[in-house]
């Protein structure tokens, strides 16, 4: 590493990073703060251990008529700051689970005092046995700020019982397709992080592996669509941070969950952790049985010597998992400044997938069968992964200064081994007299990533900010695929062209820095990235290689303008890139349809993005409400193609097109009528115009499209909850055809017992059983239409059981947090 860092590419690395720093340095001297906004800051502290409190609610209330004109969240190091335009008497309320409040002394702000310092707020733990515990400020199902929103799982009825995926097909603005794959404002291209670290789930799989993760180890959702320099350069469409949930209040606490459900779906789970003065040990173990139905049909027109052959395919599949995770960690307090976590994660999913498709063959018209072929698959998987994650974090004296060093190892593998059954018959359905065909596929993958991490922050001035890091990443991955096919002498033989060994190797290093501060209401933010990258791609059985080596600079820039109170706006803009992925690059094809394949390209080329965006936020008492509009322009968009030969199959593959020009509106809200009333909203237009007369002159598309979310929850009486939760995609174009709209519908109650120790949930998933993704595929010599349903309605009955944990109520204004 040191010799590739001594290379001449690197050298221009190098002399990059040291431009970006000598003009950020330069920038902190060319403004200074002026005064008129008024401002109040703090740290929130636990007062036995001194460490911080991040996610404490913080609001600052007016004296007299008691009105709430800001609330926050503590960042993760406690620290908060509270603003206003309007000088006057104030005070503020801190709160948080577990925890007695805190209320300041009356706060004077005037020209002549326009910023205050509470300094450390220390907050101890409620003496309150837990049937009296009252916490009135309950965190939304949803939380808005400029550079974020936050999706907190518990609050969302409909989660109870589900998986990651089932959580991410439900958040504004995010999209899963049948096979798992996450788009996020009609852009394909997301990075998903797992407590913002690279995950093995999401590794080998993408968005598919979330499967295997049980909604009730998931904390919050963060979804940052114009992220900084702060966070790596992947991910088109932004990036979305799962959090998975982790205590660090003093003595034992936990949560413990039975499932079941129709189609079967058994679980059990428990987030159990134990404070002892500087030492928190934290353990969550799911397990869970689930058997998945899904059911596919494609229709098809061949056209071939002015000739038209149809062909349909019906196929229903079930998926039986066991899934395992367990994820234990321990933090050590070397003392309030000094804090050191070591975590392992290790999840092993086994399953049968059995399918049977059949196929019918027809000439001219569906009057017309001419044959019927019946193929079957049967699949036995094993995927087990391990995480190791070590992290010391550093806080200094100021608030704000800190340092954070991270290490990580996944190390994934998965093996699948395939049998499938072909028999061909008459259009009478009698025999055709060709052979059973009997064929296995073997693929055995292997993942391992070594991830190292530094970020500092250094506070200076009033209210700037520098902060740099640096990231190291090697990834290797090796995928060994076969297919062989049995003869009539019962012996196997190799199917030329379907046997090779596949090498990914993935070097990627990063340095960033950014230097923010605030002048008057303007807070401004700039920075930039250097990413280094080195892949390379081997298949070992053809000796052919292919090398990737490439720098670039990736600049961000973030303003912020505080208009009149209770509103801001940001301006934005990031540049991104979208590397090809494992999946991506494999050539290896899928073979359980042996008329429709699907595989990687080698030749594949990453896709570039300049992202521009502005948002405004407006926050009240019973409300908040979030816009923005956002441009995207992308050069080498990624997006797969589709071939059909004359004699029927067909073959999909992602392919570079040249541009795509993407534009939305996006609409967020949340109200509270009443208290026990609580609506969450969202809706986001855009158009897209993909360019992709590189690869066909009849490759183009411009189309309108949009997405929206309804949640609306009542308390129809003390203990009892009911939501309705809506989902709508309308129709979109592509440059092959187009997907058709979808709409679902889930309905959820849930009533607490046992003295609000426990809550039962009964929840129905796609009530109406319309989660179905529909499509029309067109090209100069075919056209068809496919129906694809992966999950079909689900039932679940969840019971959660709560120790030494609150059940929390809602106080009337206080759902719409920031």
């Amino acid at each position: 590493m040191i010799k590739r860092l001594l290379s001449k590419k690197n050298l221009i690395f190098k002399r990059l990073i040291v431009t970006i720093f000598v003009l950020l340095s330069s920038i902190q001297f060319s403004f200074c703060q002026e005064a008129g906004l008024f401002r109040v800051t703090g740290k929130v502290i636990e007062a036995d251990a001194r460490t911080s409190l991040g996610f404490a609610t913080v609001q600052l209330f007016r004296q007299g008529n008691n009105t709430s004109v800001a609330i926050v969240n503590s960042a993760e190091n406690g620290t908060f700051t509270l603003e206003t335009d309007r000088e006057g008497a104030y005070y503020v309320l801190v709160e948080f689970i577990g925890y007695d409040s805190y209320t300041s002394a009356i706060i004077n702000l005037s020209r002549e005092h326009p910023q205050h310092q509470l300094g450390a707020i220390s907050l101890t733990v409620s003496g309150k046995t837990l049937d009296e515990i009252l916490v009135q400020a309950e965190k939304s199902t949803m939380q808005l700020a400029l550079d974020k929103k936050i999706f907190n799982v518990g609050k969302d009825l409909a989660n109870a019982g589900g998986t990651g995926i089932d959580i991410l097909s439900n958040i504004p603005s995010v999209a899963v397709d049948v096979e798992g794959n996450v788009s996020l404002r009609g852009s394909s291209s997301v990075r998903i992080l797992i407590d913002g670290k690279p995950s093995g789930l999401v590794s080998i799989k993408g968005g598919a592996g979330l499967q295997q993760l049980q909604a009730n180890m998931i904390e919050r959702v963060e979804i940052i669509t114009n992220p900084s320099a702060r966070y790596e350069a992947e991910g088109m469409g932004g990036i979305i941070n799962i959090v998975l949930k982790k205590e660090r209040r003093e003595g034992f606490n936990g949560s413990f969950e039975v499932i079941a459900g129709y189609p079967e779906n058994f679980g059990l789970a428990a987030n159990v952790n134990y404070r002892k003065k500087n030492i928190n040990f934290f353990v969550n173990y799911t397990a869970s049985y689930r058997n998945a139905p899904g059911r596919n049909h494609l229709y098809q027109e061949v056209y071939r010597n002015d000739s038209t052959f149809i062909s349909t395919k019906d196929m229903q599949s079930r998926l039986n998992g066991m899934y395992n995770t367990a994820r234990a960690g321990l933090d050590y307090f070397l003392n309030e400044k000094n804090i050191i976590t070591a975590a392992y994660t290790y999840r092993i999913s086994k399953g049968k997938r059995y399918s049977d498709i059949i196929y019918h063959d027809y000439e001219a018209t569906l009057k017309n069968l001419t044959g019927i072929t019946k193929r079957t698959q049967d699949e036995t998987e094993t995927e087990p992964n391990s995480e190791y994650a070590l992290t010391y974090k550093k806080t200094f004296k100021r608030q704000g200064h800190e340092l954070v060093v991270d290490l990580r190892h996944l190390n994934n593998w998965e093996n699948s081994d395939q049998y499938f059954g072909q028999d061909v018959f008459n259009p009478n359905g009698s025999p055709s007299g060709i052979p059973y065909l009997l064929q296995r596929s073997v693929n055995f993958e292997t993942e391992k990533q070594y991830l190292f991490q530094l970020d500092y922050i250094h506070p200076f001035g009033e209210n700037g900010k520098f902060e740099t890091g640096l990231r190291s990443s090697f990834r290797n991955m090796t995928n060994d695929f076969t297919v062989t096919e049995r003869d009539e002498n019962n012996n196997w033989f190799e199917l030329p062209g379907l046997t090779n060994d596949f090498l990914y190797e993935e070097n990627i290093h990063a340095l960033y820095a950014i230097f923010a501060n605030k002048l008057k209401k303007l807070t401004y933010q700039v920075g930039a990235r250097a990413e280094v990258t080195d892949v390379t791609t081997t298949l070992k059985q053809t000796n052919e290689v292919n090398p990737r080596d490439y720098t670039n600079l990736f600049p961000s820039a973030h303003l912020t303008y505080d208009l009149p109170e209770g509103h801001a706006l940001q301006a934005s803009y990031s540049k991104r890139v979208r590397r090809p992925q494992y999946n991506d690059l494999s050539p290896f094809m899928t073979y359980s349809d042996n008329r429709n394949y699907w595989s990687g390209n080698p030749d594949l080329n990453p896709e570039f993005t300049d992202a521009f965006e502005l948002g405004h936020i407006k926050y009240m008492d019973k409300a908040s409400v979030s816009s923005s509009v956002y441009y995207r322009y992308t050069t080498g968009k990624i997006l797969s193609v589709r071939e059909v030969y004359e004699d029927g199959t067909s073959f999909t593959h992602p392919e570079n097109l040249a541009t795509e020009n993407s534009f939305g509106a996006e609409f967020t809200g949340s109200y509270s009528p009443v208290t026990r009333w609580k609506m969450d909203a969202s809706l986001n237009f855009f158009r897209a115009i993909i360019d992709g007369r590189n690869l066909n002159q009849d490759f183009e598309s411009d189309t309108y499209s949009w997405i929206a979310r309804l949640l609306s929850r009542v308390t129809v009486w003390k203990n009892t909850d009911i939501q309705f939760r809506g989902n709508y995609e309308a129709p979109q174009q592509l440059p092959q055809g187009r997907r058709k709209s979808l709409a679902t519908l889930d309905i959820s109650t849930s009533k607490d017992i046992l003295k609000d120790k426990a809550t039962l949930t009964l929840n129905i998933m796609d009530v109406f059983n319309s989660r179905k993704y529909r499509s029309v595929i067109e090209g100069a010599n075919f056209y068809s239409t496919t129906m694809s349903q992966g999950r079909l309605r689900q039932v679940n009955l969840t019971f959660n059981y709560r120790l030494r944990q609150a059940k929390k109520k809602v106080k009337e204004g206080l759902d719409a947090e920031m």
